[in-house]
């Protein structure tokens, strides 16, 4: 997403116009490709997706003919079999395409675009709003608690329409479509071993930021986790001087040895982290949580450790154990954004 409006300033910079095309709603079953972006450039090439497909296709050759006629619209699809496939939906339903003209004048749209690449910096949910009350006339704005509303006038309901997935809601006497852009929370791995270069791809290509920390430079750098937002090198005795872990952060700890663990577990414990999981066996859990206790901590304390670490499909590999991992991250961030089976 951040690639993507970056593109859009840099098309805008240059004078040029260009379209945005967005699957917005769908009917039937809900697409998973609600918030899909593709832009259309003005010698009709794209950069994103909404999917793929016919329905793709035909949305390109559409948006050239908005970049003729000046003027921004919504189009419904209905769904073939294989359309459903490409979108990525659970069953049947049509989708809704908004097309956005944009000039290559509207600074104001730059602005905007700058505050959303600059919201990824910042470790704060945040939604892009829509105003398509009506369709030719849009306004788009970004928003979150801290910094407010910027590019358009604040909702009479912002609570509608800061949800934790994509939602058209009507508020006041205007219609809006909102999707979530940055997730607050960050993915603290402590050790940078095997399994964590296994995990960390994953993870960050399902929106978790990753920070990965280790002791040692071999085993916490860019090259080796080029996914990571950042790479640490420091002593597990005392990483609270180097990082912050607040209540919205997740922490995976899987350092090379028993005595590495335990230095970070007691100190992840003082903090307020929503996630700690820790990777070992029943046996050296066990070794570990006698430690702690020993260090007056607390069975209420322990409690909070997702031990043995990930969700149970018979894992054996690095890879497996990140999927499980991964699959175990996905369902606390899920409940936690109040999702439902």
């Amino acid at each position: 997403m951040r690639e993507l409006f970056e593109e859009m300033k840099r098309i805008l910079s240059n004078g040029e116009e260009l379209v945005l095309v967005s699957v917005i709603a769908g009917s039937g079953s809900t697409p998973r490709g609600a918030g899909a972006r593709m832009i259309v450039r003005s010698d009709g090439t794209t950069m994103g997706t909404i999917g793929g497909g016919a329905v793709e296709y035909q949305a390109s050759l559409m948006a050239v003919d908005v970049l003729k006629e000046k003027s921004s619209y919504s189009k419904g699809f209905r769904l073939s079999k294989g359309d459903v496939a490409d979108l990525g939906m659970i069953c049947g339903g049509d989708v809704v395409v908004y097309f956005q003209y944009i000039n290559g004048k509207n600074s104001d749209f730059m602005e905007v675009c700058d505050r959303i690449i600059s919201a990824f910096d910042r470790d704060e949910d945040s939604w892009i709003l829509t105003d398509i009350t009506d369709e030719t006339a849009w306004a788009m704005g970004i928003y979150s608690k801290s910094q407010g509303i910027y590019g358009m006038e604040l909702p009479e309901n912002i609570e509608e329409l800061t949800k934790t997935k994509a939602v058209q809601a009507e508020t006041g006497s205007r219609k809006y479509y909102s999707e979530p852009l940055v997730r607050a929370g960050t993915v603290y791995v402590f050790g940078g071993g095997h399994v964590a270069q296994e995990l960390v791809p994953v993870i960050s290509h399902l929106d978790f930021k990753c920070v990965v920390y280790d002791d040692r430079e071999q085993f916490a750098n860019s090259s080796i986790f080029p996914d990571a937002v950042d790479t640490i090198v420091g002593d597990f005795n005392d990483i609270l001087s180097k990082i912050t872990i607040e209540e919205q952060d997740y922490v995976v700890i899987m350092t090379r040895g028993h005595e590495c663990d335990y230095d970070v577990q007691r100190q992840v414990l003082k903090t307020d982290a929503h996630y700690i999981g820790v990777m070992g066996s029943k046996m050296k859990i066990k070794t570990l949580s006698v430690k702690l206790k020993q260090d007056g901590y607390t069975d209420k304390d322990l409690e909070r450790f997702y031990t043995p670490i990930g969700i149970s499909i018979l894992a054996e590999t690095p890879a497996e154990i990140a999927i499980s991992v991964a699959g175990e991250l996905i369902r606390v961030r899920a409940e936690r954004e109040g999702r439902r089976k």
